[in-house]
């Protein structure tokens, strides 16, 4: 086994992985879920933009529709603040020790799951804006039914004096992916009651938000005066029932070409062996740079036009890519996902390699890749 040695010009490697995003991509998505509802429409970046960059895809959404900005923690909010965006913003899972004050200040709406998380909201301070957060049939994040009663009129009693203010009634669908699933008429049920509890208690929020990507995609009933969209900006459809613009390329350079002869084995515990004599790319990026190693066998990237087969393990560091008989240059580009459009492989292709969703591919690349 030998390092082709060919007496030609090879580019010089300037780069490790790049990843590129097409904001143009998600300014067409953000208009198409516009177009899909008749309330507001809130940009979800959490997870730094779902790992295409949390300020650049917030600045594309509200350029192409979008009025709010939604995030997780209080940390994730401050710091889209501090880049730039003025646009109303929603924080929504925080421990009780949180920060709220500094959100308070930054002018960030909370979410408040608990009588605990309404008692420190209370506590740091006066002036929170406050999205009530009704758990609607995950058993996750939210008040549990038989603690909203209480949760809404204790909301009341801070607001009538004067500590905060209940703008916003929120809750999520465990099962939207699915339209036809029951369980969406049964959260969709106990959101409206919900609300109907926090009107007894004599709150009157004017903001109401239980559908996400999945939900303002295919379910109307679910969409009431705001609705939470992430995954779908970027151009991910879980319910696979619309066409949305993929945002994400991932490329790499080669830096390695071999010639190996039949039986030449490959990789950690040698799971692949050729079956030929052929050519062996060499990329530079693993499991640590968010390639899952699941995909070790079954994933593919485009190099020189073609699909080319990843095999062998994904090692930390590094994939191997059988090139047949058409060898690359040291420093040609593999694209090793993208829109699909030039027949590389795409996001869904690698979440389908890996048996998980494209989310998890997306916000799983690392930071070692050059943005």
């Amino acid at each position: 086994m030998t390092i082709l040695q060919a007496a030609r010009t090879r580019p010089r490697v300037t780069h490790g992985p790049r990843l590129a995003v097409d904001l143009d991509a998600v300014g067409s998505n953000t208009r198409l879920f516009a177009r899909r509802t008749s309330g507001a429409l809130m940009a979800v970046v959490k997870a730094d933009g779902f790992g295409h960059g949390a300020a650049d895809v917030a600045r594309a959404a509200l350029s192409a529709g979008a009025s709010w900005l939604g995030v997780t923690t209080i940390d994730e909010a401050i710091a889209l603040r501090r880049r730039g965006p003025s646009a109303p913003m929603l924080s929504w899972l925080n421990p009780v020790d949180a920060d709220f004050g500094a959100a308070i200040a930054a002018d960030i709406d909370l979410a408040v799951p608990s009588r605990e998380h309404l008692d420190a909201v209370l506590r740091a301070g006066i002036g929170a804006r406050v999205h009530l957060h009704l758990d609607t049939g995950m058993a996750r994040d939210g008040a549990a039914p038989e603690l909203w009663p209480t949760l809404c009129r204790a909301a009341r009693r801070a607001e009538q004096a004067g500590r905060l203010r209940v703008v916003g009634v929120m809750g999520h669908l465990g099962c939207a992916e699915d339209p036809a699933d029951p369980d969406n008429a049964t959260g969709r049920a106990r959101f409206v009651w919900g609300v109907e509890r926090a009107r007894e208690a004599g709150l009157r929020p004017p903001l109401r938000h239980l559908a996400a990507t999945a939900a303002t995609l295919t379910d109307p009933l679910s969409h009431h005066t705001l609705s939470r969209v992430g995954a779908g900006l970027v151009g991910i459809d879980p319910t696979r029932t619309t066409t949305l613009r993929p945002a994400m390329t991932l490329t790499a350079p080669v830096v390695g070409v071999r010639s190996v002869r039949a039986g030449t084995a490959v990789g950690y515990g040698h799971t692949w062996s050729a079956d030929r004599r052929t050519h062996l790319a060499l990329l530079p990026l693993g499991y640590a740079d968010g390639l899952p190693r699941a995909t070790s066998g079954r994933a593919e990237v485009l190099l020189r036009g073609r699909r080319r087969p990843v095999v062998g393990r994904v090692s930390m560091d590094q994939v191997v890519v059988d090139v047949g008989d058409d060898p690359p240059e040291l420093g040609e580009t593999a694209v090793v996902f993208g829109p699909g459009g030039t027949g590389e492989p795409t996001v869904a292709e690698w979440a389908a390699w890996a048996d998980t969703i494209e989310h998890e591919i997306v916000t799983g690349i690392g930071t070692r890749v050059h943005r």
